[in-house]
């Protein structure tokens, strides 16, 4: 690395140390380019730290390894799963020698001549390639409906939810229809004095595990929306709800008897067209995410479609630029494929602009030692 005036010169940048964030550093540095990792958090674990306590490792619907490096089952299925991620990650942040600066607030990304300026609360990094990982956990999505600002009782969205015990005699309505809801009905039912889920959609179980045709089935249809400039969909509205250790426990609690959204809030609870009214203390909105990327907003990536067009990880309109966790890359197992093209196409513009990925190819190990999770 270079600094040259108030910018540090470097082949590339990757912003976030989620999943899709080391899994790209982890084949970056295999391929040996020069990088550093800016991360928002203070600590390792990216999305996983924040999650509630009561999402243990035993309700957690597959974690994929990151690259290089196996997950051990922990002894105890019943541990925090935002106590055990961030633990691997950690790990495998100093096993595989990744440079992760944290914490460090990205504030914009620009481009200046042949590289793009990336602006943050640790200066300014002149890269010729930068790779975005930003996820979405800080991008709660919250739909508007009429009379919300009246309501009497509390709203929260999922990404502040931390157990059951606060709703104990409370009714409560949970809106969504992914594993988000699933995990919320499973610990509130029972303890709360009622509880109600409505959704958009009518919900879709499904028996049976994905095959490897049916992932790449899903891929393909997510990645048609992004290659056309179209915001991605959720997971859930392509893949359907499997049976997941919280939705079986939802559904044995009778949890799981679904309503049409309602059409407006009360002061009091929720109403339909239809004139059915239910009563109400707490709302929880599992309504997903966006993508947390407003920090590019002057690259003025957007497409008159909403999203954003891309060629794979590539973003068409800047191909300097690419988007891991996002698109048809938002889950750990195509985080993992993604991080291994990003790294092949930022191999690929380096030999073209005469940067150090000239070098091609030893930068880390390629190891496959499990890394036990910390108790």
């Amino acid at each position: 690395m270079l600094t040259t005036g108030v910018s540090t010169m470097v082949d590339a940048v990757v912003i976030g140390a989620g999943q899709a964030g080391l899994s790209a550093a982890y084949f970056l540095r295999r391929f040996g380019i020069e990088f550093v990792i800016m991360d928002a958090d203070a600590g390792p674990g990216g999305a996983w730290r924040h999650r509630s306590p009561t999402l243990t490792m035993d309700k957690v619907h597959g974690i994929f390894d990151l690259p290089g490096a196996r997950l051990s089952p922990p002894d105890d299925g019943g541990l925090p799963a935002a106590r055990v991620v961030p633990a691997y990650f950690a790990r495998y942040e100093t096993q595989m020698r990744l440079p992760v600066l944290r914490p460090v607030q990205v504030r914009s990304v620009r481009r200046d001549g042949d590289r793009l300026l990336v602006t943050s609360s640790r200066g300014e990094w002149a890269a010729r390639a930068v790779v975005n990982a930003t996820g979405t956990w800080s991008r709660p999505y919250w739909p508007f409906y009429p009379g919300a600002a009246t309501f009497a009782g509390r709203q929260l969205h999922y990404v502040d939810y931390r157990g059951p015990e606060e709703f104990a005699g409370r009714r409560v309505v949970v809106v969504g229809g992914g594993n988000s809801a699933a995990h919320v009905l499973s610990e509130v039912a029972g303890v709360a004095e009622a509880t109600l889920w409505v959704t958009r959609r009518p919900p879709v179980f499904r028996m049976d595990d994905f095959d490897a045709e049916e992932r790449r089935a899903v891929v393909a249809l997510v990645e048609e929306r992004v290659r056309a400039g179209l915001p991605p969909q959720s997971v859930v509205s392509v893949t359907g709800l499997g049976y997941t250790t919280v939705v079986r426990e939802a559904l044995a609690k009778g949890a799981l008897n679904r309503l049409p959204m309602f059409a407006r809030i009360t002061p009091g609870g929720v109403a339909w067209d239809d004139g059915r009214t239910e009563d109400a203390d707490v709302i929880v909105w599992a309504t997903g995410f966006r993508s947390a990327i407003d920090h590019l907003a002057p690259l003025r990536l957007r497409e008159p479609g909403g999203g954003i067009r891309m060629d794979g990880t590539r973003v068409v309109a800047e191909p300097r630029l690419h988007l891991v966790g996002y698109g048809p890359s938002a889950s750990t197992v195509g985080a993992n494929r993604a991080g291994r093209e990003v790294a092949r196409e930022v191999r690929r513009l380096l030999l073209g602009s005469g940067g150090s990925g000239e070098s091609g190819g030893s930068g880390g190990p390629a190891v496959a030692a499990p890394l036990a999770p910390t108790a």
